[in-house]
């Protein structure tokens, strides 16, 4: 039995949206909420945009978003998207012919402002290129660039401008029979932007892109988008999200799947569970939780590790993880295996048996899941 059967109060009651693909994806309904982040590279450098594309792609990203601001951009995602290992998104402002270009270089999905592309003629020729090549679109509403007459009304970006804004656009595809949508409502004011998305949820059942824009640098940003995007999928709302870093894209990707397993969302990889250490601690619990970070990084496999200092908190924590370890004073500390005590091993050797069981653990469930797919596949057969 899972523990939100027998805990309700673990459960999110995720808002009900239509579904949509973004490429392979799946991007709303009851699919897993996925994780994108963007390059930051120039795309006429087709190499270095892929490289770092596969660099986000090796921690997990789902989906990344491409800038293409010109014709030249437009000719080389041509090619990035033919050597892209996840579905690519381009991200299109001001210049319709960009949105058609991209949509005939394959990518999956457009990000736009219909309202800021050009005249109905304009926008119906990026809507049929999107048609005819399977793309899917994003209308994407900043409180950084409201249209004049949505700041004159409402004298300030907030919340009803914002959605007033996405509905403005949503009628655009809709009333050119285009559904294949998300959306998003994003500002840097956590305030504005959670108060926005909730706004949005309650008039649309199109899949809901989730950021909090210019978030910041690598801890406040973290920390403000944590705070933001938690509130909301908390509270049910959200089936993508971006966390908007002035970092490496591969911190964007990590820092999202740490806020959706937080909320046990989306799980990917070994959750640390570790103390904050104090003058009771058996071993170096910082350096040694670092370590394991770093030595822990290809483990893909869903899974748990408690790392605790002493016996205070140790044995309860290790509990409740696949791996424990409990420092125990005299050079050496308690390695649990399921819950249970295993066996005790010195501080020296204490990382390197860490890693082992972590590694032995994986291979186990993998090998478990494996059985479990092929006995579903043979019995649908």
């Amino acid at each position: 039995m899972s523990l939100n059967a027998v805990r309700p109060w673990r459960n999110i009651y995720r808002r009900k949206s239509r579904q949509i693909q973004v490429g392979p994806v799946a991007v709303g309904g009851d699919a897993p909420i996925s994780v994108q982040t963007m390059t930051n590279t120039v795309t006429t450098d087709i190499k270095g945009t892929l490289a770092q594309i596969q660099a986000a792609a090796d921690v997990g990203v789902d989906i990344v978003r491409v800038s293409v601001p010109d014709a030249e951009s437009s000719a080389a995602l041509k090619h990035i998207v033919a050597e892209s290992p996840v579905p690519i998104v381009a991200d299109i402002h001001f210049h319709y012919k960009r949105g058609i270009e991209a949509a005939e270089a394959g990518a999956a999905c457009l990000r736009i402002n219909p309202g800021n592309i050009g005249d109905a003629t304009r926008v119906r020729e990026v809507i049929k290129a999107a048609r005819d090549h399977g793309c899917s679109m994003r209308i994407g509403v900043n409180a950084g660039s409201l249209e004049k007459h949505l700041l004159e009304k409402y004298g300030e970006p907030c919340p009803e401008a914002m959605v007033e804004s996405a509905l403005e656009h949503i009628r655009i595809l809709e009333d050119n029979d285009f559904h294949e949508f998300k959306i998003s409502v994003k500002a840097s004011d956590v305030f504005l932007a959670a108060a926005a998305y909730q706004g949005i949820a309650e008039v649309t059942d199109a899949p809901i892109h989730l950021g909090i824009t210019e978030a910041g640098g690598l801890m406040s940003g973290t920390i403000k988008s944590a705070v933001g995007l938690g509130n909301l999928l908390w509270s049910g709302i959200g089936d993508t999200i971006r966390v908007s870093l002035s970092a490496d894209p591969v911190e964007e990707v990590k820092v999202g799947y740490e806020i959706l397993k937080s909320l046990g969302l989306r799980h990917r990889g070994v959750n640390i569970i570790s103390c904050p250490s104090c003058a009771r601690q058996g071993f170096d619990v910082i350096k040694t939780v670092e370590a394991l970070e770093k030595r822990l990084e290809h483990i893909k496999t869903p899974m748990s590790l408690s790392i605790i200092g002493c016996v205070v908190n140790g044995p309860g924590e290790a509990l409740m993880t696949d791996v424990g370890f409990t420092g125990g004073g005299n050079g050496n500390g308690m390695v649990y295996l399921a819950g249970k005590q295993d066996h005790r091993v010195s501080n020296e050797e204490m990382l390197e048996r860490i890693v082992e069981e972590v590694e032995k653990k994986a291979a186990e469930i993998e090998a478990a899941t494996a059985a479990a797919e092929a006995a579903e596949t043979q019995a649908a057969q």
